[in-house]
């Protein structure tokens, strides 16, 4: 467990980055965030109140601020929670102030659809420009992990991933306490696909639910759309016994089950016939799995991976296909050929 005091920043005042400010301060850190929008530091700092996460206390040690360059300066740990399309934007603005040899944490997942890069790859890309940092170390953390519950210490398990295991086991430990475990991969690749690739099955999954299907249904999707993703990524020269895992499997069993998770809530108003449009408005939120699909179709594409589900979810949401017609679609396909 982390007994020492960590200089942690977090860029990104939304759920999951308060959450695990809040989770970290908890522990001991001396923990500062940061974020775009003034007027969220602001109501953070005055109400020590998430709006959207109304049973969580924001502790009086949690600092704020509004500046990218001190949120940056002198930390052990830089965690960056911003959505996965924001996350190229803010390294480029965190470029000058961030440190050589950093140890940088992303937690957002999503793939970026004009390069296919992961979230690491992002930030070393990013912040491997022309004025950046030297020798940055990258993980990636990612599990099933909602921050309805982290904000309100319910146990939660998750993965530290990255090829350096020193940095890995060092975000290890800086993240565990007696309400989250933290386990360590070196597939960051792997890890970071299944984070990605979970988001689009479980808007399936939800669809599906608002359809009136059930539990049969439900189980199918996501056993098969775990199938679809090692697929992929086994393609992509990931470890198979990642998406067997916590970031794999565990990410997808709660993501498509929980109404904590955007996706499954987005999914359900479709399935009940909301347009794609109107089910983000109503959600309030950003729905990852739509902004991945274009880049798991081009995956797919590229690697020769056979992904059904993605592709029917794909049909549903951006060629205005009938939700019960793709599922019929679907159903009728030959299984001879897929693996049991």
């Amino acid at each position: 467990m982390n007994v020492t005091k960590r200089n942690i920043g977090v860029l990104g005042a939304g759920t999951w980055g308060m959450a695990l400010a809040r989770m970290l301060c908890v522990s001991g850190n001396d923990v500062q965030v940061w974020s775009a929008i003034e007027k969220e530091i602001d109501s953070l700092s005055s109400t020590r109140v998430h709006p959207n996460l109304p049973g969580m206390k924001v502790p009086d040690e949690l600092r704020f601020t509004k500046s990218i360059e001190e949120v940056c300066k002198d930390k052990d740990v830089l965690l960056f929670a911003v959505p996965s399309v924001f996350v190229r934007s803010t390294a480029a603005k965190a470029r000058p102030y961030v440190a050589d040899d950093q140890i940088i944490v992303d937690v957002a997942k999503g793939i970026e659809p004009d390069t296919l890069y992961t979230m690491t790859e992002i930030l070393a890309d990013e912040l491997g420009k022309e004025g950046g940092p030297k020798g940055i170390r990258l993980v990636a953390l990612s599990g099933p992990t909602h921050a309805e519950e982290v904000a309100v210490d319910l146990p939660t398990t998750i993965v530290s991933a990255s090829p350096d295991m020193e940095a890995a086991k060092f975000v290890q430990e800086v993240f565990s306490n007696s309400v989250m475990r933290v386990y360590t991969n070196e597939d960051i690749k792997g890890v970071e696909l299944s984070g990605a690739m979970k988001n689009v099955i479980a808007l399936g999954v939800g669809i599906s639910t608002g359809l009136g299907y059930g539990d049969n249904a439900r189980a199918a999707l996501i056993t098969r759309g775990i199938a679809e993703i090692a697929r992929l990524g086994v393609a992509m020269g990931c470890n198979v016994h990642t998406f067997a895992g916590l970031a794999g499997i565990g990410d997808l069993i709660v993501t498509a089950t929980s109404m904590h998770s955007r996706n499954n809530r987005a999914g359900i108003l479709i399935g009940k016939g909301e347009t794609p449009e109107n089910a983000v408005k109503e959600v309030g939120m950003v729905v990852e799995g739509m902004n991945a699909l274009p880049a798991a179709l081009e995956l797919a594409e590229q690697y020769q991976v056979d992904m059904p589900i993605v592709q029917t979810v794909n049909a549903i949401v951006n060629k205005g296909m009938g939700a019960a017609e793709a599922v019929r679609t679907l159903m009728d396909r030959d299984p001879k050929n897929e693996l049991k």
